[in-house]
């Protein structure tokens, strides 16, 4: 455990392991599968159960409780886990599950990410690096949630959907349907109305880049034939990267349809 700092009344139990410098809170309980990295923090009234790795930095909040089984009556006691990467951030009361056998066994997060108060994280779920879950938002099992997404407060997400790198979804949004790389989703029924043009800026994509992925989307929205055949033609004509990363995500493997544009 090196120096870290375990308070009195935390329940750390036999086979748990504890990197340096780990502070574990008031009332917490680790259970004997879960592994801590370096400079983890519990705050207090923690829970981490099940067979979790936890990477350095991260920090967890009063009564987030994370690894425990998944919430699926199909879950029969198999041997899965969770893994999160580092320096994250998980706020008061977030929930987040252990896999299935039946999804791959896993529940992983990358680095960096944001999940805020009261947020839940279902079995098999994968998230990428720098994700932000806003307040009680709601994520079903084995979705698949890239880099740099955000969903917005109270916002749901369907099972087994996909959302790509850079989209955004707005509050109070129901999200049905996989979402392209960079999509701006709301309206309760998830609706894709336009490409998240904010999040490109802050990231520093260039003027030319930004104008591609505009007329990407435009014919992805009026272009003849169905959504998947658009952007093939799309991906023949294009050299942005930007935009083939839209048409790679199209044309890939996937268990539910696609929100388009203007549709719901």
């Amino acid at each position: 455990m090196g120096d870290s700092v375990i308070h009195p009344s935390a329940i750390v139990e036999e086979g748990a392991e504890i990197g340096a410098g780990c502070e574990i809170g008031p009332f917490c309980h680790v259970g004997p599968e879960v592994r801590l990295g370096r400079g983890v923090r519990l705050m207090s009234h923690v829970v981490v159960k099940g067979e979790t790795v936890i990477g350095d930095d991260c920090v967890i909040f009063s009564f987030a409780c994370v690894g425990e089984i998944p919430q699926d009556l199909k879950f029969r006691g198999e041997k899965t886990r969770l893994e999160i990467g580092a320096r994250n951030r998980i706020r008061e009361h977030v929930t987040i599950n252990t896999g299935t056998e039946g999804g791959g066994g896993v529940t992983r997060i990358g680095d960096d990410c944001l999940f805020m108060a009261g947020c839940h994280v279902a079995h098999d779920v994968i998230i990428g690096d720098r994700v932000i879950v806003v307040n009680s938002a709601a994520l079903a099992g084995h979705c698949i949630i890239e880099d740099d997404v955000i969903i917005g407060g109270l916002a749901g997400v369907h099972q087994f959907v996909r959302i790509g790198q850079g989209a955004i979804i707005g509050a109070v949004t129901m999200v049905t349907n996989d979402v392209i790389p960079y999509g701006l989703v709301q309206a309760p029924r998830g609706v894709l109305d336009g490409l998240n043009l904010v999040g490109l800026k802050r990231r520093g994509v260039g003027r030319q880049d930004i104008t591609a992925l505009r007329a990407a989307f435009q014919m992805l929205a009026q272009g003849e034939g169905a959504f998947q055949d658009r952007a093939r033609r799309l991906g023949q004509e294009t050299e942005s990267a930007y935009v083939r990363q839209i048409v790679d995500f199209v044309t890939g493997a996937s268990d539910r349809s696609f929100l388009t544009p203007g549709a719901q």
